[in-house]
């Protein structure tokens, strides 16, 4: 079964229902997964339109009685498979949703097409406006929130939404004629694009994750390669120079390209340089880290295209700290450093934190069994005392602890894990919640992960 459509086999699809919507006007639409995006998404389509949304899980009631004022019905079942019949025009799921999906199945085998809220949205925008999509395995949301704290301190009209938590289809009606709308965008979004296009596109980087969503490595890169779907010649796409995969999946793309840690953006005498220019003294910028300043040359050749304001991209990164939930620092006391890196849901991201201390460390591992190699982490772990295993992958991380020769514990919680570190832990230490894992066996999402990490603390 192909795990997403073609732009011709979508359009094929559209013209045997009976044409393509630009707008989604008069239409029967089927939304798999309410959550924000589905909901929003059916708040904008709600007029002219015949909408039913469906959810396993209990909605907040003032979601559901607002959908129901505006005459979507508004369904939560164990079973939406018997709302889906040949009637329906499209299928709106939510990017969470996998493709295997029995719903989605029946979709595919009824020709109605599969998108979801963000390619629903694009068709809202006003035009000539101008969209920046940022993806990756990591950083983006770094890259994506950085970017958007410059332009807003050199008063560029920018909108900020998309997978770091805004829908798109809560803030169209916002956006005006020549505004720039900036989204990251993750692979899960990306999978059911058709028409989305954007003018600059952002890859910081690929490594394997996911694999259990798109079923491999090779099927979770083509969907990558989406963020330059229908680019020309007079588009851009910004790649990171140290990552050959991103480089070689992107090799056929028409985009004009540019490359940062490469030929447009690199480090030199300390201080970061754009297309020969000095931007920025590395001892100017708070976050620190090879894998951050990435993230900002990624940003300054974003920035590039709308004016290098020294004095903005100073005043900002001079004061931001990083982003929650990534290898944030929650609290120091006694001496101790406790830092929050839940967004670290890969062993690649895990590396990038271990990467960043010397300092002895405690470090906490596991969560949901995604078949992640643990191993990948063996030559960075010089600086780690004791390996703390939690989640369902907390056999196999005992097991690589005792490969590598480190102390482990392994308990299922979080808070029965906190118990032990706080026995353990001694000035000087620092207390590191990298996972390497998704936190969906235990949470509903990496946040609430990291918000009972500081809680516990």
């Amino acid at each position: 079964m192909l795990l997403f459509l073609t732009p011709k086999e979508f359009f094929a699809i559209m013209l045997k229902k009976g044409g393509i919507f630009k707008m989604y006007q008069n239409k029967k639409i089927f939304i798999l997964g309410m959550a924000k995006s589905g909901y929003e998404c059916a708040k904008l389509l709600a007029k002219n339109n015949h909408i039913v949304i469906t959810d396993v899980k209990e909605q907040p009631q003032k979601n559901i009685e607002e959908l129901k004022q505006l005459n979507v019905r508004v369904e939560i079942t164990q079973n939406p498979l018997e709302l889906l019949d040949e009637t329906f025009d499209v299928v709106i799921k939510n990017p969470g949703i996998i493709m295997t999906h029995p719903l989605i199945e029946k979709a595919l085998q009824l020709n109605i097409p599969i998108v979801n809220e963000m390619e629903v949205a694009y068709h809202y925008l006003p035009e000539d406006v101008k969209i920046i999509g940022i993806t990756g395995s990591n950083g983006k949301t770094t890259t994506t929130t950085l970017i958007y704290e410059i332009m807003k301190e050199m008063n560029l009209p920018v909108h900020l939404g998309g997978n770091i938590g805004y829908p798109l289809s809560s803030i169209v009606a916002k956006i005006k004629k020549g505004d720039i709308v900036l989204l990251e965008i993750s692979d899960h979004q990306l999978l059911n694009f058709q028409d989305f296009k954007t003018d600059i596109s952002v890859l910081t980087n690929l490594c394997p994750t996911h694999l259990d969503f798109h079923g491999s490595y090779e099927a979770y890169k083509k969907v990558k390669q989406k963020i330059c779907a229908h680019h020309t010649k007079n588009d851009l796409a910004i790649l990171n120079a140290t990552n050959e995969e991103s480089i070689q999946e992107m090799k056929n793309i028409t985009s004009k390209i540019e490359y940062f840690a490469g030929q447009n953006a690199w480090i030199e005498n300390d201080a970061i340089f754009i297309n020969g220019e000095e931007i920025i003294k590395l001892q100017e910028i708070k976050l620190k880290g090879t894998h951050n300043y990435e993230n900002i040359m990624a940003c300054l050749l974003v920035i590039k295209e709308f004016g290098l304001n020294k004095e903005a991209i100073k005043k900002v990164l001079a004061n931001f700290g990083g982003v929650e939930h990534r290898l944030e620092l929650a609290k120091v006391s006694n001496g101790i450093a406790y830092y929050n890196d839940s967004k670290s849901t890969n062993p690649v991201s895990t590396i990038t934190a271990l990467k960043s201390f010397e300092t002895p460390l405690l470090l906490i591992l596991g969560g949901m069994e995604r078949n992640q190699d643990f191993y990948d982490l063996k030559d960075y772990v010089s600086c780690v005392k004791h390996i703390y295993a939690i989640g369902e992958t907390r056999e196999r991380i005992a097991k690589f602890a005792q490969d590598m020769n480190i102390p482990y514990t392994s308990k299922e919680y979080l808070k029965e894990i906190m118990e032990d570190i706080k026995n353990d832990v001694v000035s000087g230490d620092t207390v590191l919640l990298s996972p390497a894992s998704a936190s969906w066996d235990q949470y509903d999402k990496f946040e609430t992960r990291g918000d009972e990490f500081k809680k516990l603390i």
